[in-house]
């Protein structure tokens, strides 16, 4: 299934900031392919998709996804489904709390 990605003010925020730190091009282009793999296949292995209890949305149950694995401070991505049918909307993208 194929998926449309809205992303949260606090998301937008955090990209943009990305793109304008040099120093993180890598995570930038670690971040594009896990939300490539958000947009077509929520099951794939590398994404290590949970439910995060930690956290509450009015739209429903919080997931939390992999940007990275193995790293300090690896990037997560905080999701729900949602609002329309197909659509996934970022909460957030930050270094795992």
């Amino acid at each position: 299934m194929q998926f449309k990605l809205q992303f949260s003010e606090q998301a937008k925020l955090k990209i943009i900031e990305l793109k304008l730190d040099k120093s993180k091009k890598g995570l930038l282009k670690q971040l594009n392919r896990v939300l490539g793999f958000m947009e077509t296949n929520l099951k794939h292995p590398s994404l290590n998709t949970h439910k995060f209890s930690e956290m509450q949305c009015k739209l429903g149950d919080v997931f939390e996804s992999y940007a990275q694995n193995n790293t300090p401070d690896a990037y997560r991505i905080f999701w729900v489904c949602g609002p329309g049918k197909g659509e996934i909307y970022i909460l957030d993208i930050t270094p795992h709390p």
